[in-house]
């Protein structure tokens, strides 16, 4: 039984985009179990959208910035790489996409439109960098060719489709419209 917590474990802490991904689900589906009120589609959007954010672009990115800021070698093992004064600057850099994860999480579409954009164009960039490792320097380590590749994929699109469904469904059935878009007389 202890190996099976342990493992269990080992693969939540290093497939931590994985694990906020699920978490921010499991923290939508209580969210939405638990409401007083019939849930219709534009609640279950927004709880979605809103503990995606939270977990996955809170949580995760500060997760993210504790193994580069604090655990630098073991990060850069993982990922396949040798430990580089670059790390501090990955991390800072996480650190700033959580803060603005968590400020967005329940606030308004605009800002959590920017909370995902930012962190999207990096996790798709790595994705690619990933893909150059992989092709050019045969580099397969957990960290670059295991699940963290598949995510940083999954999880752009993930959070653009949910912020498609709240601009879709979720604003025009609450009467509003996002400020970006003009309105028509």
């Amino acid at each position: 039984m202890a190996d099976i917590v342990k493992g269990t474990i080992s693969f939540a802490a290093s497939n931590y985009s994985f694990t906020f991904l699920i978490s921010g689900l499991l923290f939508s589906i209580a969210a939405i179990a638990r409401a007083t009120r019939p849930a219709g589609l534009s609640f279950i959007i927004e709880k979605l959208l809103a503990w995606h954010v939270f977990w996955v672009v809170g949580v995760g990115n500060f997760y993210n910035f504790v193994m580069h800021a604090f655990f630098g070698r073991m990060s850069a093992a993982f990922i396949g790489w040798a430990d580089s004064p670059f790390q501090f600057e990955v991390a800072t850099a996480s650190l700033g996409f959580a803060v603005v994860g968590f400020i967005a999480a329940f606030r308004s579409f605009d800002l959590r439109l920017a909370a995902i954009v930012g962190p999207s164009v990096f996790t798709l960039g790595a994705a690619a960098g990933h893909i150059w490792q992989m092709i050019m320097e045969h580099n397969f380590a957990p960290g670059n060719a295991g699940v963290i590749f598949y995510m940083d994929i999954i999880i752009p699109l993930f959070g653009f489709l949910l912020l498609w469904l709240q601009h879709r469904y979720g604003l025009a059935s609450l009467g509003l419209r996002p400020k970006f878009e003009t309105q028509r007389p």
